[in-house]
C-alpha cells in the first residue's frame, strides 16, 4: 500500500482525471471501471492488468454507489432487478478473480481488448 508521500502532484492529477472520466462515463453510459479506469491506469500510470483491475474495482464501489443513488432520485433504478443481477454477480466475481490469478497477463489484456472491440462493433451495428 502506498503512503500519501508517494504521490506526486502529476500522479495525483492523473488519478483525479481518470476518476472524473470514469464518473462521467458511469453517469452517461453506465460504464466506467473496465472501459475507462483500467486502460487509463495501464496507459498513463503503468499499472499491470491485475493491479489496474483491482484498483478499478475498489474505485467503482464509490462511483456505483453514488451513481445509483442519483439515478434512484430520478426514479430510474429497478431495485429487484438490481438484486437479481447483483447477487449472482458475486459468484461471477469469485470465478473471474480466480481465473485472473491463473492466466498470463498478456492473455487477460487480449481478452479485455476483444471484449471492448466486440462491444464497439455491437454498438455500431445497432
Amino acid at each position: 500500500m502506498q503512503s500519501v508521500a508517494d504521490y506526486s502532484s502529476n500522479r495525483a492529477l492523473k488519478l483525479m482525471a481518470i476518476g472524473t472520466m470514469a464518473g462521467l462515463f458511469s453517469g452517461l453510459f453506465g460504464v466506467g471501471g473496465g472501459s475507462v479506469i483500467v486502460p487509463l491506469l495501464m496507459l498513463w500510470l503503468g499499472y499491470d492488468e491485475r493491479v489496474a483491475t483491482a484498483t478499478s474495482l475498489a474505485a467503482i464501489v464509490f462511483i456505483a454507489a453514488f451513481a445509483a443513488a442519483v439515478q434512484g432520485l430520478y426514479g430510474n433504478v429497478r431495485v429487484l432487478d438490481a438484486v437479481l443481477v447483483g447477487v449472482p454477480a458475486v459468484i461471477g466475481v469469485l470465478i473471474g478473480t480466480w481465473l485472473q490469478q491463473r492466466l498470463k497477463a498478456r492473455s487477460i489484456a487480449l481478452m479485455f481488448a476483444a471484449v471492448l472491440v466486440a462491444s464497439a462493433i455491437e454498438l455500431i451495428v445497432r
